[in-house]
């Protein structure tokens, strides 16, 4: 047998692959900017569609005059091994945060601190969550692939290409586009408003049924800056600890934002409500979620301080209380697909591989 030579494998690896296609996916979060990547790895042409002003999602970092606030994902994990190789093309990007988490028991007007075992290591972009997620959309943002403040109100048949799919687009200045060609469209967003886009759409396929099952729970999240605690003799306010989970009713999560690696200094805590809480008063206006939750807070942590900034911020879905069960959905008759850290749970690794998973998928 005659050992075929490098540029004849080559040609022979062309041969077989398949012909580059044109995706279109909406959300330019982990999972969404996962996916896109992969694809363009994979050879294909990619449009990236995103409502907020930047890529991130989840992993949003709200700036204020006293530095940066993890709004959504407060840290995440690495379980899987791609995701720790994708984790190697940003060195340097992502530090171990020593969260020193504890669990904060809320008894009879009484609160204690009591340290959780040490578990896997917490790791946080610097200089705010959504630094990975920016910086692994940056060559689509130079390519001119991704569309910010662009939100997709519709899906339908391309006109001249019927076995093809465009996408109806708002802009922030309220102007409409339409975006034709693609061959697949895949949905990169919560589940309940990738079914509500189907649905509104007047489209039926196999991805619309499961988006069903998929429960998310929202979350009211605060932010507070303490710029008063930098003074000789005084560097923080309040409890020794960095993070906690709460029992609190109205609190689930703590996290003093300055103790993250590559962060600001100055004295600023994230507090995310609990599930139950956030659903209660989800309709609420926000100057009152703001007081309850930043007099639950000084119960929490003895901090009675006047804080010099103060925001709170909705996340209609944010923890997923019953996923998918799958990694993604993909109707290949219809060239229609979703993924999400819902598919697998609420971690920002579960939107990874989601992600990747559904790339590998119709690559």
């Amino acid at each position: 047998m005659t050992a075929s030579s490098p540029r004849s494998s080559t040609r022979l690896r062309r041969r077989n692959a398949p012909a580059p296609r044109h995706f279109a996916v909406v959300g330019a979060g982990m999972a969404g900017v996962a996916c896109a990547r992969t694809l363009v790895q994979a050879g294909h042409e990619v449009t990236v569609f995103e409502q907020s002003d930047r890529p991130g999602g989840r992993m949003a970092t709200l700036d204020s005059p006293f530095g940066g606030f993890d709004a959504g994902a407060q840290y995440f994990t690495v379980r899987d091994a791609r995701f720790e190789r994708a984790l190697q093309t940003v060195p340097g990007l992502c530090r171990p945060w020593s969260a020193n988490t504890v669990r904060v028991l809320d008894a009879a007007g009484r609160v204690a601190a009591a340290a959780l075992p040490p578990r896997e290591s917490h790791w946080v972009a610097s200089p705010g969550m959504e630094s990975l997620v920016g910086t692994w959309a940056a060559p689509l943002q130079q390519a001119g692939r991704l569309h910010t403040r662009t939100r997709v109100v519709g899906i339908e048949r391309d006109r001249l290409h019927p076995l093809a799919w465009q996408l109806a687009t708002e802009g922030a200045d309220g102007g409409r586009h339409v975006h034709a060609g693609f061959d697949a469209v895949l949905l990169a967003q919560p589940a309940a408003q990738a079914r509500e886009l189907l649905e509104t759409s007047d489209i039926a396929s196999a991805v619309n049924a499961p988006l069903g099952g998929v429960d998310v729970a929202p979350c009211w999240t605060l932010m507070l800056a303490f710029p008063q605690a930098v003074r000789p003799g005084l560097t923080t306010l309040g409890p020794q600890w960095n993070a906690a989970r709460s029992t609190h009713h109205r609190i689930a999560w703590l996290a003093r934002e300055s103790s993250k690696p590559g962060r600001s200094q100055l004295e600023r805590w994230t507090v995310q409500a609990s599930p139950a809480w956030s659903q209660e008063h989800l309709e609420d206006d926000p100057q009152r979620v703001q007081a309850k939750l930043r007099k639950a807070f000084s119960e929490v942590t003895g901090i009675r301080a006047e804080p010099a900034h103060s925001e709170v911020r909705r996340w209609r879905h944010a923890q997923t209380r019953t996923p998918l069960g799958r990694s993604h959905l993909w109707d290949a008759a219809s060239g229609l697909g979703a993924c999400g850290d819902w598919c697998l749970g609420h971690r920002v690794e579960d939107a990874f591989v989601s992600g990747l998973e559904l790339a590998l998928a119709v690559a």
